[in-house]
């Protein structure tokens, strides 16, 4: 590692720690401005980002990268279109900084209270997913928090157009300079080196496989939040209604199966097994879902026309695919398929498919995981369907955060303190 390239990371860390100092502090109005304007230029310089995306798309395609990781990567009008509305949603939340919370009067006088204020400089580390860069960009901006990004090689083009032009989005709404930092040296190496940055940065995100988030964890001298691991289960129960899993299965393997909260194993209670089972088999068909079965299902599934069915193995369960396959399961009982969660599954997100109101409240109190689902689709553990705006990572740890993270999450806050001259006895 150049000392050029250890210079460039140390400047940019100090120049975001001096500007989140003015950022805390800076109004809401000039904030959703800074939005705003985002909002507005991920139309207007479309051309330019798609153009940057296609290079590294083509890049990333003739280099093997498998066909998740593409989709990942991948831009279109569309999708910034919908980057676009997220960020008008983040700039339309209300502003956390400031807010003043459990003000109380002690029995001496002393007015005591807490008022929420930034973290101060959050770093990402992330992989593939451009969209990441607006995404905690805005959610940084908006909760006054500085931010220093620092994407992967094979998005690096993409990366480097967003990032810019949120910086010019930025600096035209009044944010102080150099809130917004983007690592262009892509040598893995410099990780290392921001990860000892913790004078400067307060907090370590990062958004990508197993691999990286264990590096991070492991290397980092700063607090960091990990999660986006989704090893994600459907438990129908005996109750359920057939209509409701069959559509919640499909939705949660099918509709997007690329991204964490994707569905990865299905289990069926053998009280309903052989009638649910070829319903939910023959739309997940429609879908190419590939399906490793144990024996137990094996044996209730005939042949169904483009259906592929593979004997499970051990390495099935608490395996997270990122692709259209999904492991299947007969169990024999509500309290094995609670089990068989806690032993594999990721703390992610885990759903529950029941008529019967007993089965469903001991499934939300008993499973262990930051979204837990009754009748529903695991897809919806994002930012943007909980409200949020948008999202920095799921977290699937218990501290300081759990679940989607938005603009509260990058917020700590401080005790404030009112006196009227007590002196402590």
């Amino acid at each position: 590692m150049t000392k050029t390239a250890v210079n460039e990371i140390l400047a940019k860390c100090k120049a975001a720690k001096e500007a989140s100092r003015r950022l805390a502090f800076i109004s809401t109005e000039i904030k959703n401005k800074a939005l705003r304007n985002i909002a507005a230029d991920l139309k207007t310089r479309q051309d330019e980002i798609l153009a940057a995306n296609r290079i590294d798309f083509k890049e990333a395609e003739a280099s093997g990268m498998s066909a998740s990781m593409l989709d990942r990567l991948m831009l279109d009008a569309k999708r910034l279109e919908g980057m676009a509305a997220d960020v008008l949603a983040v700039a339309a939340l209300p502003d956390p900084a400031g807010e003043v919370l459990e003000m109380r009067t002690m029995p001496n006088g002393l007015i005591i209270g807490k008022r929420r204020v930034p973290l101060g400089v959050i770093g990402a580390i992330y992989e593939s997913r451009p969209n990441v860069t607006i995404d905690i960009s805005v959610l940084c901006l908006k909760s006054g928090n500085g931010v220093i990004l620092r994407g992967g090689k094979e998005s690096y083009n993409s990366n480097k157009a967003l990032a810019g032009l949120v910086q010019d989005a930025a600096k035209k709404a009044g944010i102080p300079d150099g809130a917004v930092q983007f690592i262009e040296n892509t040598d893995r190496a410099l990780v290392n080196d921001l990860l000892k940055m913790n004078k400067y940065i307060d907090l370590i995100i990062p958004r990508g496989g197993a691999g990286l988030i264990k590096f991070v964890a492991e290397t980092a001298n700063m607090p960091v939040v990990t999660g986006g691991i989704g090893v994600c289960h459907t438990y129908v129960d005996d109750s359920a209604d057939l209509k409701k899993a069959v559509a919640i299965i499909y939705n949660a393997k099918v509709q997007r199966p690329t991204v964490c909260n994707a569905l990865d194993s299905v289990l069926v209670h053998k009280g309903i097994a052989a009638k649910a089972l070829p319903e939910i088999a023959r739309e997940l068909a429609k879908g190419n879902v590939e399906l490793h079965c144990d024996k137990r299902a094996l044996s209730l599934l005939g042949p169904i026309p483009g259906l592929k069915l593979v004997p499970a193995v051990q390495e099935d369960w608490g395996k997270e695919y990122l692709a259209l396959i999904a492991a299947i399961k007969v169990v024999d009982s509500l309290d094995e398929a609670i089990a068989h969660i806690a032993e594999y599954g990721s703390g992610h997100s885990e759903a529950i498919v029941t008529e019967d109101y007993t089965a469903g409240m001991r499934f939300l109190n008993e499973v262990d995981a930051a979204c837990v689902y009754l009748n529903a689709s695991t897809r919806f553990t994002d930012g943007g369907q909980f409200g949020m705006g948008a999202e920095v990572g799921i977290s699937t740890q218990k501290m300081h955060a759990r679940g989607p993270m938005g603009l509260r999450e990058l917020t700590s806050y401080k005790w404030i303190i009112f006196g009227s001259g007590q002196v402590r006895p």
